[in-house]
């Protein structure tokens, strides 16, 4: 049913014009005129039929619209749901539409139904709508005429209707009509030994064309048989096989009688098609390819081939000896065409058609009338046996759930009771002793028989003797020899027991069975059912009997990106382990667009899967993403590795191939996304010319993603036919405008980067100068590498209530996912909006703490939401909303809060239809509009580009500032957020660590004689040549308290960690004790009061030395630290006296790591091995960044762990790394105040100073290219030029 069918009142549509060419190319009824004729209006009253009649005046044959005879229309003895009215149309017809009405002048009239249709008046069939909608809305009132176009016309002879409901202050009251117009067919029966052969004309090229369709309709009962059978030139065929109720296409490429391996390709559509009812099927070839179509499923494939023959029916007729024997079609066939040619017209005729085998032209059709079981309260009850022992009985059943009771009764002689049911997919008999829960006998047989196919169980009881059979098969088989007679009782029950409390003839412990019967037999006599269903043997509740209700949920799947779809008789489930996407349907990707969305959940450089479409069609591929200043992707390839090339005789060109790890399709979008691309290209030579410029044809050239050759090379632009230095004019021969273009003997080379997106990758290289004796070159092309992502950060700003911007119509009609970021102030507001006829869909900011997702597909409005407690969600923070809406459930996320689900409705609507403009920040009403930012917002993995929008649109400003509230805390490690356009970096400066988000320990390894010494300001006492505004400089040198924090590992104790002198002969050390378990810090004042000198020894054990948790320790004392000189990590080489203990430990030097060294604001550490020529800092010996110290290595990519499924989205784990001692972290905040004392005073002298310390390095501090300052408070450690930044 069409949209605007939902609900009550006339609907009046008119078909597609494209679908009534379909039908007239299909099946060869080419209308001119329209096919909506009335079809009831004038039948006679024989053609009508119904399940009871009130009176004769309530007949069937009165129910005709607007016609007052009798009494009005047809009205049944007894309202319920077990009544019908049918239609004998007098010969197959197209339907195209029906319409309903109550009964004239009374209060009697159905709300809603089921429409039924046959060819036979049995073996009905339900029509589905969308295929998934159960009911038809009726009528409101006895008057009116409720008219429903047919999304798919039905073509039949009986047409039967079912109330469902009806008005409850009256009755069952109908008057009816159809709409259609004549249809005219040519059928072929073919009874599983026979077929047909067609073969061309005798020069088969000359009645092929440029475009061939093969297309017909068939029935049958049999799960299998052969169809079509086509040969064409060079051995190849086409094959449509019926095999266990799906059509399965064969396409094989043969070479004389032997099969290629590889050369053999199956597509399967459909299922479930061994019903009797008729379907469509067609097979068309056009330009390579081949559309194979059944009933409304359609697949492509490749194949090129010239038919010669096709033989319907079965593969004999052509007499190949090279075809594998295959059972023949056992049905009927329907208007066989292959172009304008009907196969069938011309076997009656016989032109051009072969027959073997006994086929007529008339479709008698076996009968079976099976039952459906499709409720919790669905049974069938039928007599039981005589009283003397008989063989048993048999059914046979499809159904897709793995257990549900087939058969029990009670045994004569109050023997006990029999069950017989399915288990685990298996067919399961069980005797039990009356009275009690002893099983007397337990067998099983079959297996997997939830397949949906008939399955049959034959029961036999005889002399002692209990035998099951499934399938009729040997291998199926259970026996069991109980010693009493396995007889029934009174009544047998099929499916279920009655709903009764005073029932206790049967119980059933067991599920109830959910599908499909027939062939039941009792006594090995048959059922008629339609003596059940007429109340004439038997009873039944909740029976659909002359149909099955089966239908495959599965086919086709809902299941997206490679999800695996199971199902049970109610619903279908999707496994989408190993696809990398998740929901109901697998339809959103687990995996983040780009590894700038990586990178802002806090994580460091490491292999990830990247979805660039997130939901949409392309696969997620391993990408590493190296998150350094920037955020850069780099996709390897094959070969990566200079390739060297010599002269060889013969060969005049060189050829490179580049793979990928990710395809074609996955690199583009990649590329399309990226801010900028680069690939590095290096051509090394000696007599090998490059382009040769200036006027000659290139010798080499590469391609990239346009196929198209390319003849610039890396650091020029396209169509230049330059290298990077004829572009900036530095070549070696300025004649030239490559290096290797001056054909030289000596070495030269050209390198640099291609940046042109739309050119990139390079996928191939033909290098060709090299065939000239003393030629030789050598190659390179780098990864592909890409940063910046353009989606993530595309904003806008609404700073108006009834500002919006407007995109084409949102298509989500069976999966939407939506997903975006906010930021607002504001309380509530809607952040986009689609609507359709009726249908519609929202998602909005209801109140500060809740945001609800809303939609309409025609079974009412429809809505999820998250609340978030105490959370204000307009906090002016980016908040992240995920909505997602299929055929199977609605979901809302909202930041990491639970996510909020709703069901859909059983047999309801499921096409979302829309038609109106997408608002993205209001509605069309231009009310309750959002203020504040959305930003990223992705529809179906499509970005949405807000900001060039914004750019058109007032009230609307492209962009949004202020992302440090939300991502501010990634900062690390007293690294400060700084903001950016797009996006924010991390201001490392006050930092000891490194990395975009200050997390990278700054390391090195030191050998005994090496040294590192941070030298700050002299002090103005000690400089009057300096200027007087050194004075205040001066005073904060007087520290309050010391903050030194450091990581170590070493083997060597004791040992001097860090020292820290001052112009006053004031020194700080940390010391590794001798037994390498306690760290002591010493201070030495030679100024506490009263110019007495005061040695301090502050002793602390922290912890046995390995990984364990930090520690802080506060030590106090009454002194101050004046006049900060220097801090020197490792041996101690300056010229001035060191305390004799010191100066012991001080003479081994140090052997070991430091990492992330801080005193107070400075990063000694950092300064020299990052800065090391704008630092002041004196570096002896030999020193090297190492990862010694830390606990992920600085390059992990050779060595790098992969994102896992079920670990954290986006995080990367590394392994601490341990030592040969351990590790410890040691952090002492030395705090010199008159507060407290708590250590020991070991020595005290009075002494004055008198003489002035050398100088150290004294750097211009002013000096724009000197990022560090030698004020131990200094807060601005880097300079600006030298800030750590990404995007």
């Amino acid at each position: 049913m069409n949209r605007s069918q939902r609900g009550s009142g006339s609907k009046q549509h008119e078909s597609p014009a494209s679908q009534r060419l379909i039908l007239c190319f299909v099946f060869h009824v080419c209308l001119i005129d329209s096919c909506d004729g009335p079809l009831v209006s004038n039948l006679p009253q024989s053609s009508f039929r119904s399940s009871s009649q009130l009176s004769n005046s309530h007949g069937p044959g009165f129910a005709k619209v607007n016609r007052r005879d009798g009494a009005g229309g047809w009205a049944p003895v007894e309202s319920n749901k077990y009544q019908w009215l049918e239609v004998d149309l007098g010969e197959r017809t197209e339907i195209t539409a029906v319409a309903t009405q109550g009964r004239y002048g009374s209060s009697d009239w159905v709300s809603s139904f089921l429409l039924m249709f046959s060819d036979t008046g049995c073996n009905w069939k339900q029509y589905r709508q969308e295929d998934n909608i159960r009911a038809f809305t009726g009528n409101s009132n006895a008057d009116s005429v409720v008219q429903f176009k047919l999304q798919q016309p039905v073509f039949a002879r009986f047409l039967r209707l079912l109330p469902l409901d009806w008005n409850p202050n009256g009755r069952i009251g109908l008057r009816l009509e159809a709409y259609g117009c004549p249809y005219k067919s040519d059928v072929a029966r073919f009874d599983g030994s026979s077929c047909l052969l067609y073969r061309f004309s005798p020069n088969p090229t000359s009645s092929q064309t440029a475009k061939d369709t093969i297309s017909l309709k068939f029935k049958t009962l049999q799960n299998s048989g052969t169809l079509i059978h086509t040969e064409g030139q060079d051995d190849h065929t086409i094959t449509l096989e019926l095999h266990k109720g799906k059509l399965l296409l064969h396409l094989r490429k043969a070479n004389g009688d032997q099969l290629h391996i590889n050369s053999h390709m199956v597509v399967s559509l459909g299922s479930l098609l061994d019903d009797q009812h008729w379907h469509h099927v067609a097979i068309e070839r056009f330009s390579g390819h081949l559309n194979f179509t059944v009933d409304k499923s359609v697949t492509i494939s490749n194949s090129h081939i010239m038919i010669i023959y096709c033989s319907y029916g079965g593969v004999q007729c052509h007499g190949s000896q090279r075809v594998m024997s295959r059972r023949n079609f056992h049905g009927c066939l329907e208007n066989l065409l292959w172009n304008d040619v009907n196969v069938i017209d011309l076997a009656k005729q016989q032109q051009q058609v072969s027959i073997t085998g006994n086929v007529t032209f008339t479709c008698a059709e076996p009968v079976s009338v099976p039952v459906t079981f499709a409720g919790a309260q669905s049974f069938l009850q039928l007599p039981g046996a005589a009283q003397q022992q008989r063989d048993g009985g048999g059914v046979a059943f499809r159904t897709w759930n793995r257990a549900g009771l087939l058969l029990t009764f009670d045994l004569q002689q109050q023997a006990g009771s029999l069950w017989l049911y399915l288990s685990e997919a298996r067919v399961r008999l069980q005797i039990h002793k009356a009275g009690r829960y002893t099983i007397l006998v337990d067998v099983t047989a079959g297996f997997g028989l939830n397949d949906g196919q008939w399955h049959s169980v034959d029961l036999i009881a005889r002399r002692g003797h209990l035998t099951i059979t499934v399938d009729k098969e040997e291998d199926s088989t259970a026996h069991a020899s109980p010693s009493f007679p396995v007889v029934s009782g009174n009544n047998l029950f099929f499916g279920g027991c009655p709903d009764s409390e005073n029932n206790q003839e049967c119980r059933n412990p067991f599920n109830v069975f959910q599908g499909c019967m027939r062939h039941i037999h009792v006594d090995n006599n048959a059922v008629d059912l339609i003596k059940v269903q007429q109340m004439l043997i038997g009873n039944y509740s909740d029976l659909q009997i002359d149909m099955c209700g089966i239908i495959d949920r599965c086919s086709p799947s809902h299941c997206e990106h490679g999800g695996r779809c199971t199902q049970s008789w109610s619903t279908f489930h999707c496994n989408c382990s190993n696809t990398g996407y998740s929901g109901a349907t697998c339809h959103s990707s687990v995996y983040e667009k780009s590894c700038e969305a990586y990178k802002h959940q806090g994580n460091t450089s490491g292999l990830y899967y990247i979805d660039v479409d997130g939901s949409g069609p392309i696969k997620s591929q391993l990408i590493y993403c190296n998150m350094t200043d920037k955020t850069w992707l780099v996709i390897q390839h094959n070969n990566t590795e200079l390739t060297k090339l010599k002269a060889s005789s013969g060969i005049n060109q060189h050829l490179a191939y580049f793979n990928y790890s990710a395809d074609a399709e996955q690199l583009w979008a990649i590329i399309t996304q990226a801010e900028h691309c680069e690939q590095e290209v290096l051509y090394h030579c000696r007599k090998s010319l490059l382009l040769n410029t200036p006027d000659g044809s290139p010798f080499t050239w590469w391609v990239g993603r346009t196929d198209e050759p390319q003849t610039y090379w890396g650091g020029a632009v396209p169509g230049s036919q330059q290298c990077g230095c004829g572009l900036q004019g530095n070549c070696i021969d300025s004649d030239h405008y490559c290096n290797c273009d001056a054909d030289r003997k000596e070495w030269a080379t050209d390198s640099g980067l291609l940046t042109h997106k739309e050119n990139l990758p390079v996928r191939w290289v033909v290098v060709g100068d090299i065939q000239r004796p003393g030629s030789e070159a050598a190659y390179k092309v780098g990864p592909l590498k890409c940063h910046g992502d353009k989606n993530f950060w595309n904003a806008a700003f609404f700073n108006k209530e009834t500002s919006y911007l407007h995109f084409p119509t949102f298509h989500g009609e069976l999966s939407a996912d939506i997903s975006f970021l906010f930021k607002t102030t504001a309380a509530s507001g809607v952040f986009l909006e689609n609507l359709g006829i009726k249908d519609f869909i929202r998602v909005e900011l209801s109140s500060p703490t809740e945001v609800v997702f809303s939609f309409d597909v025609g079974n009412g409005p429809f809505e999820v939401r998250v609340e978030t407690g105490d959370v204000a969600l307009n906090d002016d923070r980016w908040h992240r909303v995920r909505a997602e809406r299929n055929v199977k459930e609605a979901s809302l996320r909202v930041d990491a809060f639970p996510n909020a689900t709703q069901k859909a409705p059983a047999d309801g609507h499921i096409h979302l239809q829309l038609n109106s403009q997408l608002f993205v920040g209001g509605t069309a009403s231009r009310m309750k509009g959002f203020l504040g930012c959305i930003r990223s917002l992705q529809l179906n993995g499509r970005t949405l580009d807000l900001e060039e929008r914004a750019k058109i649109t007032p009230g609307v400003r492209p962009g949004c500032p202020g992302h440090c509230s939300s991502y501010g805390e990634l900062c690390q490690n007293q690294g400060r957020c700084v903001e950016m356009y797009n996006g924010f970096s991390c201001d490392c400066g006050l930092s000891a660590y490194a990395g975009p988000f200050c997390q990278r320990e700054v390391s090195a390894d030191f050998k005994p004689g090496t040294s590192v010494q941070y030298t700050f300001k002299e002090p103005y006492e000690l400089n009057r040549n300096i200027s007087t505004q050194s004075s205040s400089i001066y005073s904060d040198l007087k520290l309050r308290g010391e903050n030194v924090s450091f990581s170590f590992r070493s083997s060597q104790s004791p040992a001097l960690l860090l020292y820290v002198s001052s112009y006053y002969r004031e020194y700080l050390a940390v010391l590794l004790n001798r037994n390498g378990k306690s760290v002591n810090g010493l201070f030495l004042n030679p100024q506490f009061e009263l110019s007495t000198k005061c040695l301090q020894v502050l002793f602390c054990n922290l912890f046995q030395i390995d990984q364990h948790e930090r520690e802080d320790f506060n030590l106090t004392s009454d002194a101050e630290f004046n006049a900060i000189k220097s801090v020197v990590l490792g041996k101690v080489h300056e010229s001035g006296e060191l305390d004799p203990e010191i100066a012991r430990l001080n003479s081994q030097g140090f052997s070991g790591c430091l990492s992330v060294v801080q005193f107070n604001s400075v990063a000694p550490l950092k300064a020299a091995l990052l800065y090391p020529n704008t630092s002041p800092v004196i570096v002896i010996g030999s020193l090297a960044e190492s990862t010694c110290g830390s606990s992920s290595p600085v390059n992990p990519y050779p060595a790098e762990t992969t994102h896992s499924l079920s670990g954290k989205r986006g995080g990367v784990k590394f392994p601490m790394m341990g030592g040969v001692c351990g590790v410890i972290a040691v952090v002492i905040f030395v705090i010199l105040c008159a507060l407290a004392i708590m250590a020991r005073f070991l020595y005290r002298r009075k002494e004055t100073f008198h003489t002035q310390e050398p100088q150290g390095i004294k750097p211009e501090a002013d000096s724009p290219e000197y990022p560090f300052h030698s004020e131990p408070n200094s807060q601005n450690i880097l300079s600006e030029n030298q800030k750590e930044y990404f995007i």
